[in-house]
């Protein structure tokens, strides 16, 4: 559809920053529940050395994504039409991720053996 004069319509957003902005909150908890379980099992029949430093990077790695997720939240709730997130943060993003999901099954490993 086009506005006056054959301009193209601005673009109306509508509810897409708002799920947007749920994504990132519904991500976060679920890394959240992720790190906990991960401090849980690494804590579980004593704590070695291995299982505390996989235990401090799942926490680092929570802190990081918490921060990237924070900042994409706040810059979403910000504007009606938010720019696009950076391709940095985005990277920090699955790094923080794919770090935490290997801690986790490295402490799943850890506590087999």
């Amino acid at each position: 559809m086009s506005g006056p004069a054959g301009a193209p319509a601005p673009r109306d957003p509508g509810l897409q920053p708002e799920r947007t902005r749920l994504a990132w909150r519904r991500t976060t908890l679920a890394c959240t529940v992720a790190s906990v379980l991960a401090v849980r099992m690494a804590l579980h029949g004593g704590l070695s050395a291995a299982g505390a430093v996989l235990c401090a990077l799942c926490c680092a790695c929570w802190l990081g994504f918490l921060l990237v997720a924070h900042r994409r939240i706040h810059a979403l709730a910000a504007t009606a039409a938010p720019a696009a997130p950076s391709p940095r943060r985005l990277t920090a993003a699955v790094l923080c991720t794919g770090a935490l999901a290997a801690s986790g099954a490295a402490l799943v490993l850890l506590d087999r053996s």
